[in-house]
């Protein structure tokens, strides 16, 4: 048995390692907080692999934990035969500080045990990786990146041969294996035998890519006319979302040139979140119809678009979903081509309007736990019992999945159709702000909301936990003066009607999530982030109109303000 290290251990074996003049001037000038910050865990593996600040520690991304965490992917891959070393594994980054670097470390441990490697030249997409898993018959993938965070943070991302993020099993696996690399000091690293890749894959990504469109004679009338403005935000989507939205036939492109060259240190703005809507402060300078971001691995998509009185308006992921939605199944029947057995994946935290949407098709909607892995799961299950099509999935924190050559969430696809969508409402001299109204008008009001409350440091994940288990324990029966109806404990995997008692089981795999449905239709729900110390909380408000659903938003999240004090 592997004695458990204590905080004071760890920091007496990095007080005399080998370490990089960076790493070493740092700790070296680190008060004893932050020293104990650094090194009272080891850096979470959580629902999207590892994301931490950059920095000298065990809870830190730096090439020592780096090497640890591929070190244990490559001996788990040794366990599984000749054949995953022969397959070998696909790395990639986006833009970010040291994303090259860990890419280089990752790679070079892997070849250490005999793994075919695949390395991209350069920044590329997440996206594309989960592409490049499939196109190449890979066993794994690794994407540097840490998605939409501060500059001071990356992340470590780990893929499986279908093109996703890895499930729990091998992912509880190989932190198995982590846990067991005692000396991550001494990781044998070989730099022979590593094959680029970067522009083939592009080519054959972009092929892909012209599936997304689906009424080309509709583009072909506007594609010369819709004016677009389009941001990677400093990060790895600039070229392969120019050439994307080029090749779709939008030949009025607006490229935000401030932002456009990679970028880590992300000089314009503090967080290259597209959630934000000051990322779009730039853009608004090029006076499109239609603004586009991309975060800086370019798997999540914000958008903004001009009203009928010139100002901007921005959309939630959940509006971005309930549009994306109504216009693949409305383009889809009018060509033709709906299937008879469609279906949307949607996660358990996000907007309940496209599920409404979806049914009015006839195409069947499937919820599952928060994180894309789980909708690429139903995409591999669809396509093993062939009983379903993929038509669409979706989470409410900004992710898209159009096409299933791709088994994570995409931005790349996403701007590719919403330019699409743009030229749908154009033509018919109406803004996308116009088309969300068509559809509250059709299927009711919601207004929706996220956010997130941190919980930092080691007491941090004391407090949340404790929060969480004070909700399961005695949660409301109201929230403000609306009465819960329906309480899911998805760590319980129970539901309660607290109206009749009844209880019955939840399907989706046990998580730690609490959602409560109120009497009106609304609800709201409590979920510790799998990768960040913060507890989330997602609020989603039903109502007659909207003014009528933006007061309840307003109203709810008051209350529920006032819950959490308590």
């Amino acid at each position: 048995m592997i004695k458990e290290k204590t905080i004071q251990d760890k920091i007496k074996e990095w007080e005399v390692a080998d370490l990089p003049e960076g790493l070493r001037l740092e700790f070296a000038n680190a008060s004893q907080d932050k020293l104990e910050d650094a090194f009272y865990q080891d850096l979470n593996f959580g629902t999207a692999g590892m994301r931490g600040l950059l920095g000298v520690g065990t809870n830190r991304m730096n090439i020592f934990t780096v090497a640890q965490t591929t070190e244990a992917l490559a001996r788990h891959m040794e366990k599984q035969g000749a054949d995953a070393k022969k397959r070998g594994v696909a790395i990639s980054g986006d833009s970010r500080i040291n994303s090259e670097l860990f890419k280089k470390v990752s790679a070079e441990v892997l070849r250490t045990h005999d793994i075919t490697v695949y390395l991209f030249n350069g920044p590329h997409p997440t996206p594309e990786l989960s592409f490049a898993l499939r196109y190449l018959h890979a066993y794994a993938g690794i994407m540097i990146t840490a998605s939409h965070n501060a500059k001071e943070y990356n992340g470590y991302k780990l893929y499986g041969e279908d093109g996703g993020q890895l499930p729990p099993k091998p992912a509880d696996e190989i932190v198995e294996e982590r846990n067991a690399i005692t000396d991550i000091f001494h990781i044998k690293q070989v730099a022979s035998g590593i094959k680029k890749i970067g522009a083939d894959i592009d080519k054959a990504y972009l092929e892909q890519i012209k599936t997304i469109t689906i009424n080309p004679d509709l583009i072909k009338k506007w594609g010369d006319q819709l004016t677009i403005s389009f941001t990677p935000l400093h990060g790895a989507g600039g070229d392969l979302g120019v050439k994307a939205l080029k090749q779709a036939g939008f030949n009025k492109v607006l490229v935000v040139k401030e932002q456009f060259a990679p970028d880590g240190t992300f000089p314009t703005v503090k967080y290259p979140n597209p959630e934000f809507h000051e990322v779009f402060k730039l853009s608004e300078n090029y006076g499109a119809e239609i603004e586009l971001a991309v975060d800086p691995d370019s798997d999540r998509m914000g958008v903004g678009y001009k009203g009928s009185d010139g100002s901007y308006h921005y959309l939630t992921g959940n509006q971005i979903a309930a549009l994306m939605v109504n216009y693949i199944l409305t383009a889809q029947e009018k060509a033709g081509t709906l299937p008879a057995n469609g279906a949307i994946v949607t996660s358990n935290v996000s907007s309940n309007l496209p599920e409404l949407i979806a049914k009015s098709f006839k195409i069947k909607q499937f919820t599952v736990l928060t994180g894309f892995k789980y909708i690429a799961d139903k995409i591999v299950e669809f396509d093993e019992k062939q009983n379903h099509t993929f038509e669409f999935g979706f989470e409410e924190s900004y992710g898209f999945l159009i096409k299933p050559f791709v088994h994570d969430k995409d931005a790349i696809q996403a701007i590719t159709l919403m330019s699409e969508l743009a030229a749908y409402y154009k033509d018919r001299d109406m803004t996308i702000g116009d088309g969300l109204d068509e559809i509250y008008a059709k299927f009711g009001a919601f207004a929706e909301q996220s956010k997130a409350t941190e919980f930092p440091g080691e007491k941090g994940q004391e407090e949340m936990t404790a929060v969480m288990t004070k909700f399961r324990n005695r949660g409301p029966k109201e929230i403000g003066n609306i009465k819960i109806k329906i309480v899911e404990d998805n760590d319980l995997r129970i539901s309660k009607d607290l109206t009749t008692g009844a209880t019955k089981n939840i399907s989706l795999p046990a998580a730690n999530v609490i959602k409560y449905w109120l009497e009106d239709g609304s609800w709201v729900a409590l979920r510790p982030s799998g990768t960040e110390p913060k507890l989330k909380i997602y609020i989603a408000a039903k109502g007659q109109d909207m003014q009528a659903a933006n007061q309840q938003l307003t109203y709810l999240e008051d209350q529920l303000s006032q819950l959490l004090k308590k």
